[in-house]
């Protein structure tokens, strides 16, 4: 009788743990069932930010007559500028940077040498923060009219930025997620199979170039200032159950 039962509980042992077993190929195989797709969200728009920037300077033995220079060259740019319409908030000068210079040489031997003192060099820069873009640009463009009044100016390239990035961010993502969500049914379709349940979905970093160009994207996310015309890119991976 003993027998019996040790022998109809090892039966029963058997059927649990094949049932187990069963169940657990099942789930491995459901788990290796799924489908990777990347979607694409892009997005081309106008900068409607700029900042530009340039710098000017006066040479002279005499330090305080090198400032009162610098002070007049100061005022003539401030008024251009505002007669071209750029408003008094959206002008920076920076501090004056003072700069010894001396006549340097060199010597029998090859040496190089610091020579006399040949005067300071001071220079000052401004920058502009503005929304208005192309009269901004057409400053920056035109800034011949400075330099034809004696003053030594030089000038950066204009910096085009976008102030509304987040809401063209959040139409980019719903786009890439769409593009990859009918990436992943079309794959599913064509294998004879139907799409699951969603397991995971990993955004990746916004990409910001200019339209048509072969600049290369970054692992940080990339940001070009210097195009006016910006496009701007986002993927989605998406991961998906496949039944």
């Amino acid at each position: 009788m003993r027998t019996y039962i040790a022998v109809g509980i090892a039966a029963l042992g058997l059927i649990i743990a094949t049932a187990f077993l069963g169940n657990a190929i099942k789930n491995r195989n459901k788990s290796e069932n799924t489908v990777s797709v990347t979607g694409l969200g892009s997005k081309t728009f106008m900068s409607d930010f700029i900042a530009w920037s340039g710098s000017f300077s006066k040479n002279n033995f005499e330090l305080k007559t090198a400032y009162d220079d610098l002070a007049v060259d100061r005022k003539v740019i401030y008024d251009y500028l505002k007669s071209k319409g750029v408003k008094e908030n959206e002008m920076i000068f920076s501090a004056v940077d003072i700069q010894k210079q001396f006549r340097s040489f060199t010597d029998a031997s090859g040496n190089y040498q610091q020579g006399e003192f040949a005067g300071y060099n001071l220079t000052q820069s401004v920058s502009i923060k503005s929304k208005e873009v192309s009269k901004i640009e057409n400053i920056s463009r035109n800034i011949t009219e400075i330099i034809n009044r004696g003053i030594e100016f030089t000038s950066s390239s204009p910096q085009y930025f976008y102030t509304k990035l987040a809401e063209v961010k959040q139409q980019m993502i719903a786009d890439a997620t769409k593009d990859a969500k009918e990436r992943a049914e079309k794959i599913a379709e064509n294998a004879g199979s139907d799409l699951g349940n969603l397991k995971k979905a990993t955004m990746g970093v916004i990409q910001i170039t200019a339209p048509n160009s072969n600049e290369d994207y970054s692992y940080g996310g990339t940001y070009n200032t210097t195009s006016k015309e910006k496009e701007a890119s986002i993927t989605i991976k998406l991961e998906y159950e496949v039944d």
